[in-house]
């Protein structure tokens, strides 16, 4: 209890209260939980405390718990999450994800830990260079598992699925549950309790949402300039562009005007992206422009903003973007967006999922919606 108290954890959240005690008991489960929701602790906790009761590890041994996640920076952040509280218990944790060294990786596994936590593609390198063996795990999650499909890295699943014996405890967390999840989760998951927090792939309902309709991509900017400044008064803002060249833009930009802006996007390497990471998070950055790279597991407190300067290229994309503020029950947390004329086909999603979220819906976005309606009906009558 310590240990928890001492990660500043005053009292469990939803997904907490309900997963924890079956997770614990050792059955399987399906978590869908809204991003946010601080689902790391309902799998990390209950690890640490089924490793506590196996054997200890012997020599080219190990790991025990396996956690799987779609990006570098979601298991980055589980990692961290993870190491808090294995550090109390003498546990040790290794992350295995592409952008760093094989070597390396390679020479801590070798070493032993009872954690590892790792991007798919990666973990299956390392399995293959023997750096690892799976005869001890019986404790996997696999986290965002929408996420991971989406990447396609559902063979890879499969593949260490079938490597980790069958009588381990198996976790699957997702915040939307697409078909082919569903048919995963019925193969790889021993008669499952089904957790559910929110409606399956609806925004949190913590954050507060702004629709701005615009005429052209054009007014984006001179709107961001306008304002950011009351935007960074109430903590740090993270930007969305759906294109690496408009990221650097806008950082180029901002950063003309004395704003403290870093980007974040696929072409920069491991080592720029934590450096910028870790930056961000003390507040040498106020600003952070990023494309969908970041838009998963990015867990960062002091984030009070969310912009979608360019829209979501779907509606689930758009409920993981604005879920990076509000996190674990902040009800601080502001998403705007930014629609033009062109991008009305997303208006009526939006306008749903507002609804669906108890957001206001504006009126021009309203209007921008029963266009779209009005002209489907127009060619359905042509």
């Amino acid at each position: 209890m310590r240990a928890i108290a001492k990660q500043g954890y005053e009292k469990p959240t939803t997904i907490q209260c309900q997963a924890l005690p079956i997770v614990l008991s050792g059955r399987d489960v399906i978590g869908i939980a809204k991003t946010g929701s601080g689902k790391t602790a309902s799998f990390v906790l209950p690890m640490i405390v089924h490793i506590m009761d196996q054997p200890e590890l012997q020599k080219e041994e190990g790991p025990i718990g396996v956690i799987c996640a779609p990006t570098r920076e979601l298991a980055h952040q589980i990692f961290l999450e993870a190491k808090k509280f294995a550090k109390a218990y003498g546990i040790r944790a290794s992350a295995v994800y592409g952008g760093m060294s094989k070597l390396d990786q390679f020479k801590e596994l070798k070493a032993g830990c009872e954690i590892v936590v790792a991007t798919p593609g990666r973990l299956i390198d390392m399995l293959k260079m023997k750096a690892l063996t799976m005869t001890r795990a019986t404790y996997l999650v696999l986290d965002e598992a929408d996420r991971m499909f989406d990447l396609g890295f559902e063979p890879q699943i499969r593949s260490i699925v079938g490597q980790i014996r069958p009588d381990r405890q198996t976790l699957l967390f997702s915040a939307t549950m697409p078909r082919k999840v569903e048919k995963l989760a019925r193969e790889v998951l021993s008669d499952p309790i089904r957790v559910t927090v929110g409606e399956v792939g609806t925004a949190n309902e913590d954050i507060t949402q702004h629709v701005h309709v615009i005429p052209s991509d054009s007014e984006k900017l001179p709107w961001l300039l306008e304002k950011l400044p009351v935007m960074i008064d109430e903590g740090d803002v993270l930007v969305f562009a759906s294109k690496k060249a408009t990221v650097d833009e806008i950082e180029s930009q901002l950063s003309g005007k004395g704003f403290k802006v870093a980007a974040l996007h696929g072409d920069k390497d491991q080592a720029s992206r934590m450096e910028i990471l870790q930056k961000f998070k003390s507040g040498i950055y106020h600003v952070l422009i990023a494309t969908d790279v970041a838009a998963r597991g990015l867990d960062i407190k002091s984030i009070k903003s969310v912009v979608n300067y360019d829209i979501a290229k779907d509606m689930d994309m758009h409920v993981h973007r604005i879920g990076r503020t509000g996190r674990a029950g902040d009800k601080d947390g502001i998403a705007y967006t930014l629609i033009t004329q062109k991008e009305a086909r997303f208006a009526g999603e939006l306008v749903n999922s507002l609804i669906a979220a108890g957001q206001n819906v504006s009126m021009e976005l309203m209007d921008l919606a029963m266009k779209v309606t009005q002209l489907l009906q127009l060619i359905f009558i042509l």
